[in-house]
């Protein structure tokens, strides 16, 4: 299919791709009614004015409560100032200013190559994505988490290190998964970045612990070690390691002990090669994945840390790589067993997301300079690989920004992503994962579970 050569019929492409996605949006993809960003408002108001212990709230009948660390309601308290629409649209626009930026960050300035026709079908793309689609619905903070690391590897690859780690630090003090960056900062031998990264996580946490000793207490040595209160290891919008193990119904930790060393071996010796080559676009983008992998409970939404490996693949000459695994994400398949995973279909196509994950952790390519272009300005501002003393011959090669993801990716997902590649869901107002126990075999139950 050839693009169109005039204004007019670009307009008409971009107005017929907008009305599609707005209709698979609305139908395909089960619409959350912003239920996590409610359980913030709810625990923080009931907190702050009602007197309520901040891990005691629950919303309405639901059993879920507050998960996060002590910091994260701190940094929340604004809410208590804002009803809840108010608290919805002040969501929403972080959300959004967060995209602008991880978009900005993963692409440089090539997204001007592009124009308004490349950047409104780059959008589309985005806009069917699903962990974004599920991090907008619920409210969810892993945006602005992911924006807050890929400026610290904004900062390494363009040689400000200064500040680098603040946003890591930041980000492991509201959520404990980013604390994995720090793992890579010592990995990369960037001491003074695990320092501050470390010396911020850490103040931050004191800080809430001044502000909130109960809660503070009560989440070190009670709700951390709660799984309970985040939901069901089985349920299939979990899509870790632990995941697939709890689908198959294996309840041995020392097994999913081994699959995370495996997996921390693999990438330890991959982000190293990546950062012997000053590739730091390539060794955030490893670590965002493993810490997706190794995590006890990654629900679909926390897969936008996927979006810096789908702009490492366009970068280094891979584009349809990119749209095809960047399409899988959009169909919204896993959902396909949502009450049945059983069977080896169930085995394959339950656990898909995370099959996509391990394999971009295995082959993504590393150390490799971005394809180039004819007539492509340069530009320091896209996170591309930078001069490393292991490396000093990459230097040449390290500021030109690769091609835009956003762009790139609409561009490769086309149709693929459209409507009815996913089974529809029932609108629900209900949370990511089920807190009700599970089934003796979790594979061969029928039993609903919540979203």
């Amino acid at each position: 299919m050839r693009a169109p050569a005039t204004d007019r019929g670009r307009l008409l492409l971009v107005l017929a791709a907008g009305t599609a996605v707005t209709v698979f949006t609305a139908t395909v993809p089960l619409l959350r009614d912003w239920f996590d960003l409610r359980v913030y408002h709810g625990a923080v108001d009931t907190w702050v004015h009602h007197g309520g212990r901040l891990y005691d709230y629950r919303v309405p009948g639901t059993a879920y409560g507050f998960t996060y660390p002590p910091f994260a309601a701190v940094a929340m308290l604004p809410m208590a100032l804002l009803d809840l629409r108010a608290a919805i649209a002040v969501g929403l626009l972080l959300n959004l200013a967060a995209l602008a930026v991880v978009v900005r960050l993963l692409t440089g300035r090539a997204w001007r190559r592009h124009g308004w026709y490349g950047c409104a079908l780059g959008a589309c793309a985005l806009a069917l994505f699903e962990p974004l689609r599920d991090t907008f619905s619920f409210g969810q903070v892993n945006l602005l988490l992911l924006a807050l690391v890929l400026v610290d590897a904004w900062l390494l690859a363009t040689g400000r290190e200064r500040w680098a780690g603040a946003g890591i630090g930041l980000a492991a003090a509201v959520k404990l998964t980013p604390a994995i960056f720090i793992g890579l900062l010592l990995l990369a031998r960037r001491g003074r970045a695990a320092a501050v990264a470390t010396v911020v996580a850490l103040t931050a946490t004191g800080f809430a612990a001044l502000v909130a000793p109960d809660a503070s207490r009560f989440y070190w040595t009670d709700a951390l070690w709660d799984t309970s209160r985040v939901g069901r290891l089985d349920y299939v919008s979990n899509q870790s390691l632990q995941g697939i193990l709890a689908r198959l119904g294996e309840t041995d930790r020392a097994l999913w002990a081994v699959a995370v060393l495996l997996t921390l071996g693999v990438w330890a010796v991959r982000a190293r090669r990546a950062v012997a080559a000053g590739d730091w676009a390539a060794a955030f983008a490893l670590t965002g994945l493993t810490a997706c992998l190794v995590s006890p409970i990654t629900w679909v939404h926390h897969l936008v840390w996927l979006l810096p490996s789908f702009a490492v693949l366009v970068r280094t000459g891979h584009p349809r790589i990119a749209g095809a695994l960047y399409a899988v994400l959009c169909t919204s398949v896993v959902w396909l067993w949502f009450d049945d995973a059983s069977g080896v279909d169930g085995f394959l196509g339950s656990n898909l997301y995370t099959w996509v994950t391990l394999g971009l952790l295995l082959r993504l390519p590393v150390g490799q300079p971005a394809v180039a272009r004819p007539n492509r300005a340069r530009s320091a501002n896209a996170i591309e690989p930078a001069p490393s003393p292991a490396a000093p011959r990459m230097a040449q090669v390290s500021s030109q920004p690769g091609p835009s993801a956003s762009g790139a990716t609409a561009a490769a997902t086309g149709a693929a992503s459209g409507p009815g590649c996913g089974r529809a869901r029932s609108a629900s107002s209900e949370p990511t994962g089920s807190t009700r126990p599970a089934a003796p075999n979790p594979q061969s139950s029928r039993a609903r579970a919540s979203s």
